[in-house]
């Protein structure tokens, strides 16, 4: 229950501050003074978006603050939900900075704006003009039966598992749109597989080929360069071997005599000895040296295979083309799965459907009950407001396919006439019948949910109501209160009159400011009557007006 509200620089209100009564609460007050500020107001506390439009006063910042009881309300399981610590006594507070940035918090505590919202939804239910042409949606028609059926935690469950249901269905979509792409792919990844796999490549095969091509295609070449110069050393008549060695002769004989002629000697020896293990390197590279016409057509094919599979996949080296090959295979693999992982996934979606299809049954049942109940309770609370002759069926088919909300196609068929055909409700009402039918199934609601809203608000509900009729209006609204806060926005002396407390809203300009400001004050019992007695003729009012205030408000 709402129990005091603070306003500070909300659009003309400059401050106020309200204690709020329990049971039923109205606000009077002339057009254009400032009512549905306070709507607003609360608005921002319910998670409404901010809007920097609304400072009255663009330097200073909006603050709008409301108190809560909660005892008695079990409320504890939304406040688990949203992690913040409970309390009997709740306070949420909204600010709006100049710079347009809005913070909101729970128990001085800051929260995110959802989870304001998660928590206000729960506490307050605003309705206004807006809301009732709301009325005629599936949306709203769907809530209000499982409000009435008290089946708002079957629908959730519902929702849960159509949201298990509706993603696996989405994984096993794709996994099929995978699988027929992996069809239309997987005959030529396998053959790039085994062409691949075929060619039995090694890591470092490519530089090995090319140098042993090199040399193939040079064997000849080295061959004969190797004899020449084995001839140049080792040739009898002029080679480098025997001119060494008849120089060495002409040192061994004169050595004896210069001192520094042996070292030259050895040397010489030295020579002659690597000059000889050198011809044997090249007696023994030429024995090796082997050419092959058959090895040569052989790697030059190798290379012509290797060169090949890299231009064709766009790499530069057999490394790159078997890290290919093994990406090739993983793809392959995976697409083999694909089926194993599709069975699992069609598994899985026929456990979701049926416990979906259980849930849809469970929360079908439980609204077509609500909707005999409504259609019950509805005939007689219309009567009373004026509306005798009419006729409300709800109905509750199977819908085309399951939805977020259900399997239920939800019509709300009315007419307002005896033997009139019953048609759809946003086709035949009136505005006037909409805010009665809307009224009705407020009061009804609140009667039969087992948590309803503690605090509605009714912002003119009244429209198009008049005579007897309001004061059946007025009524309706204060055995609300039996369950529930009203705070109604009237401009109805009949309703006014049934209020336990009144507030009016007035506005004036500040003389400092030179700004227009509205003020809200509660009126004592002898202001009631005046206000009422203003509210049925004129300003100042007449003094049989002021005796038929006096009347109304002892009914």
């Amino acid at each position: 229950m709402l129990n005091h509200l603070h306003i500070e620089n909300y659009a003309l209100i400059q401050q106020t501050d309200i204690d709020i009564n329990k049971g039923f609460v109205v606000i009077t007050g002339e057009t254009g003074a400032g009512k549905s500020i306070i709507l607003g107001a609360l608005a921002l506390l319910i998670g409404q978006r901010a809007d920097i439009q609304s400072l009255g006063d663009k330097e200073r910042k909006c603050i709008v603050e409301a108190q809560f009881d909660l005892s008695g309300l079990d409320l504890q399981p939304i406040f688990q939900e949203q992690d913040i610590d409970y309390d009997d006594t709740l306070l949420l507070r909204r600010e709006i900075l100049p710079s347009g940035k809005s913070r909101a918090f729970v128990n001085d505590t800051p929260v995110q704006l959802s989870t304001m919202k998660a928590i206000g939804d729960r506490l307050v239910d605003i309705h206004s003009q807006h809301q009732t042409i709301t009325l005629t949606g599936s949306t709203f028609q769907t809530q209000l039966l499982d409000n009435i059926a008290n089946a708002n935690d079957v629908a959730l469950e519902y929702k849960n598992a159509y949201t298990r249901y509706a993603s696996l269905k989405r994984q096993l979509e794709q996994l099929t749109a995978q699988e027929a792409q992996n069809r239309k792919e997987q005959d030529y990844l396998q053959f790039l597989f085994d062409e691949l796999q075929g060619a039995h490549l090694q890591e470092d095969e490519q530089p090995e080929l090319e140098a042993e091509a090199e040399l193939l295609n040079h064997t000849e070449t080295i061959k004969q360069a190797l004899a020449t110069v084995a001839d140049l050393c080792d040739n009898e008549e002029g080679g480098v071997v025997a001119r060494l060695v008849n120089a060495k002769g002409q040192l061994n004989h004169i050595a004896v005599f210069h001192k520094e002629l042996p070292p030259i000697e050895e040397r010489i020896e030295s020579s002659l000895i690597e000059l000889r293990d050198i011809l044997s390197e090249i007696a023994s590279i030429d024995d090796r040296l082997q050419y092959s016409s058959e090895r040569q057509q052989e790697v030059n094919e190798r290379l012509d295979l290797i060169y090949r599979l890299e231009k064709k996949h766009a790499v530069s080296s057999t490394s790159e083309l078997l890290s290919l090959q093994q990406e090739l295979e993983l793809k392959l693999d995976n697409m083999d799965s694909i089926a194993q992982q599709i069975e699992q996934v069609m598994e899985a979606v026929d456990k979701a459907y049926s416990q979906m299809q259980q849930q849809s049954e469970l929360l079908t049942a439980k609204r077509t009950e609500a909707a005999r109940l409504l259609e019950q309770a509805i005939i007689p609370t219309l009567a009373e407001l004026g509306m005798k002759d009419s006729r409300l069926q709800v109905s509750v088919s199977p819908a085309a396919d399951y939805g977020p909300s259900g399997h239920d196609a939800i019509v709300f068929l009315f007419n307002a006439n005896r033997g009139g055909e019953l048609q759809e409700l946003s086709k035949v009402a009136s505005g006037g019948e909409l805010s009665r039918i809307m009224l009705a199934i407020k009061a009804i609601n609140s009667t039969t949910n087992r948590k309803p809203t503690p605090t509605i608000i009714f912002d003119e509900i009244d429209t198009g109501v008049s005579g007897d009729i309001s004061i059946a209006v007025g009524a309706m609204m204060h055995r609300m209160t039996i369950n529930t806060q009203v705070i109604a926005i009237t401009h109805l002396p009949q309703i006014a009159a049934k209020a336990s407390q009144h507030f009016k809203v007035s506005k004036a300009v500040n003389a400092e400011t030179d700004r227009t400001i509205s003020h809200m004050t509660e009126l004592s019992p002898e202001q009631r009557i005046r206000e009422i007695a203003v509210m049925l003729s004129s300003n100042p009012p007449t003094q049989a007006a002021l005796l038929t205030a006096q009347e109304l408000m002892k009914q």
